[in-house]
């Protein structure tokens, strides 16, 4: 995370904050707290201490990732060099108030799923901020959810386009069989007959893209006579208010919302001398 930390205080940085150094004395010490200013699940709150620690400052206090607060919670105390602070404000807020968004949304919808199907998983996909894929699927799962895949490096997803260079779904699921023994092997479909066809030809998780509640309810309880162990994904179309409608069919319910349309969560930074 180090690393990260450097190149996107570099972005913001760039070869020094003009205003500090023109306004705030050079010995100026600082003390700083950041201010929830609504209902939340907390997350990033790691991050942007860490963020103050690269700036030289100190913690203070800090609240546990994944906390319930609510408007006035302070979640973040630190001290040190005012201008470190100040450089460091905005990349700490960006951090936390994003992460927690995504936590919050996250922690809702699982909620909202669990009253119909306890066992089932709400999921992230790779509809992420470039740079930032890592820390938007930590905060997922910091709200309870579970982060899909990192990237297409560590799992086998068969989409649409996939299967049209292949030449159809049984020939997709022989060549990746023959390549991957060690890895599920999941496929997306977006008709019955090739859900049906998936499960008789060993796919392990079958993603119904674009299918109705009602439709994952039937077509599930049908692929699960074929094969008892086959996972079934939900995607595609599922929003806040009709996902608990999808919960009784699907073992997991995948949207991009949770990291590409989350609002964030307001959160200001208070800072005063030392």
């Amino acid at each position: 995370m180090k690393a990260k930390l450097q190149e996107f205080l570099k972005e913001d940085i760039g070869s020094g904050d003009i205003t500090s150094e023109l306004v705030v004395p050079a010995k100026a010490r600082a003390k700083g707290r950041i201010v929830c200013k609504e209902r939340c699940v907390l997350a990033g709150v790691s991050e942007a201490g860490a963020v103050f620690e690269e700036l030289g400052a100190r913690i203070v206090k800090i609240k546990k990732d994944g906390s319930r607060i609510g408007r006035g919670d302070v979640v973040l105390e630190v001290e040190g060099a005012a201008r470190g602070i100040l450089a460091g404000e905005r990349l700490a807020l960006n951090f936390v108030m994003r992460m927690s968004g995504v936590a919050t949304l996250t922690h809702d919808l699982v909620a909202k799923c669990r009253k119909v199907n306890p066992k089932v998983r709400v999921a992230a996909t790779r509809k992420t901020t470039p740079g930032f894929r890592e820390f938007e699927k930590k905060a997922v799962v910091i709200g309870g959810g579970d982060p899909h895949r990192a990237g297409l490096f560590d799992a086998v997803l068969i989409k649409d386009n996939h299967i049209k260079m292949a030449g159809g779904v049984i020939e997709a699921l022989r060549r990746a069989k023959s390549g991957s023994f060690t890895k599920k092997i999941e496929i997306e479909v977006e008709n019955a007959t090739d859900a049906r066809t998936a499960v008789k030809n060993g796919a392990d998780i079958v993603m119904l893209d674009n299918f109705g509640p009602d439709e994952v309810r039937k077509l599930s309880a049908e692929l699960r006579k074929i094969n008892s162990d086959v996972l079934i994904e939900a995607s595609g179309g599922i929003r806040p208010e009709n996902i608990e409608q999808y919960a009784a069919g699907a073992d997991i319910i995948s949207l991009g919302l949770l990291t590409h349309s989350v609002k964030s969560i307001d959160f200001s930074m208070e800072i005063e001398k030392a």
